[in-house]
């Protein structure tokens, strides 16, 4: 009976997903949190949305499918691919999903002053904050600051990006302009934007609300530091939608940082925040799905109260950004469908890894899927998310 039941549920999410792929267009409406209608009275707990009232997910339980991957660039000006518009066609199959979220790496601007001392910049060179606003951090030592030509956002819609996240430590590489910029970019290709202070992005999708907020060490981001803050905007997010994606940029980074500590992390002099305490919080506060890139590699995955943990998806793309040496070349993409409720369906690992410059295409050797496996049972024991030869990633028991 229980097998039966199963089957069922497997053959009705392929039906949508084969549904949603015959459309002509994504039916997908855009808003800022202060603009959404909420679904649930000020204050109440994650747990009463399911009885706040008419919502449009009322009636039989919807699905709806989301496609992640980790930290996103296509260059460097003046490092630019030879043909960026092709540059994740390789991939595009992977990708192909009502909503598709990636993590930002960077700006889309033609702004030429950035945080890094050489040059050093003018005080008039870039925009200053707003009255009230925080300030950008000092650069460290080593300094990266990452910029594309906002035209790039076009090839990040044609790659089917709806969602980009900007709670890292790289989005405010060329000053407030440079944000301002991308911000513009990307809004003219219709893609949604979060991890700014106090910022939920709600994307529809077939009638299903899904929140999006994005959390890095940063005061000039949500910050993942400020638990109390961090806390009351994924309920803010829980109220406004009828599944909240929590994305987090947390942890030390490199080569030897595959692992989740447990413990504060802490790279370059940063506070790199404490990933599995974090993510643990943020489902408690109202989060059916947390996900993370940062330490520029693949990390473990967990199941807590029955929500998915991916603690990170590693590096996606980059021209000439990244190094992709061992493991810092190895990636994937994570597709997860979820209730309308915000309960787990399915999910599946589709192996990737950069190759030449930093180019993602797909994997048949499957190292991300053993590599996942592999940290997942190491990390989190019978916690772990259960992760098939196939990629398909199940709870644990």
């Amino acid at each position: 009976m229980l097998a039966a039941i199963s089957l069922a549920l497997v053959l009705v999410v392929l039906a949508a997903s084969i549904a949603w792929a015959m459309t002509e267009g994504r039916h997908r409406i855009v808003t800022d949190a202060r603009e959404a209608p909420a679904a649930a009275p000020s204050g109440a707990s994650p747990s009463a949305r399911a009885s706040a009232g008419p919502s449009p997910s009322s009636g039989p339980l919807r699905t709806v499918t989301i496609a992640a991957v980790g930290d996103t660039m296509l260059g460097n000006t003046p490092d630019l691919p030879p043909s960026p518009s092709t540059y994740l066609s390789a991939i595009r199959s992977a990708l192909r999903a009502p909503i598709v979220f990636g993590n930002l790496e960077g700006t889309l601007t033609d702004q030429s002053v950035s945080k890094c001392p050489t040059p050093t910049p003018t005080p008039t060179a870039s925009r200053p904050p707003a009255s009230g606003s925080p300030s950008a951090p000092p650069a460290p030592p080593t300094c990266f600051a990452f910029r594309v030509p906002p035209s790039y956002a076009t090839y990040l819609a044609q790659a089917g990006f709806t969602v980009m996240n900007h709670a890292n430590n790289h989005s405010l590489d060329f000053g407030y302009a440079g944000l301002e910029d991308t911000l513009a970019a990307l809004r003219g290709v219709h893609i949604a934007n979060t991890g700014l202070p106090g910022h939920v992005a709600v994307v529809t999708q077939r009638g299903v609300r899904v929140a999006f907020v994005g959390f890095a060490p940063y005061g000039y981001t949500a910050s993942l530091l400020d638990l109390p803050a961090a806390r009351a905007l994924i309920r803010t997010a829980a109220e406004r939608a009828d599944v909240v994606v929590v994305y987090m940029h947390a942890g030390a980074e490199g080569a030897g940082e595959t692992h989740v500590t447990g413990r504060e992390e802490v790279y370059d002099g940063e506070d790199r925040g404490n990933p599995r305490a974090f993510a643990h919080m943020a489902v408690d506060a109202g989060a059916d799905l947390v996900i993370a890139s940062g330490p520029h590699v693949l990390r473990g995955m967990e199941f807590y109260r029955h929500r998915l943990i991916a603690y990170s998806l590693g590096n996606f793309a980059g021209y000439q950004d990244y190094s992709v040496d061992g493991v810092l070349g190895i990636s994937a993409v994570l597709r997860v469908t979820m209730a309308s409720d915000g309960a787990f369906v399915v999910a599946r690992l589709v192996p990737v890894r950069l190759v030449g410059a930093g180019q993602p295409e797909p994997d048949p050797s499957d190292a991300a899927i053993r590599l996942v496996q592999s940290l997942s049972k190491k990390d989190f024991g019978p916690h772990a998310a259960r992760i098939s030869a196939g990629g398909v990633i199940s709870p644990p028991g």
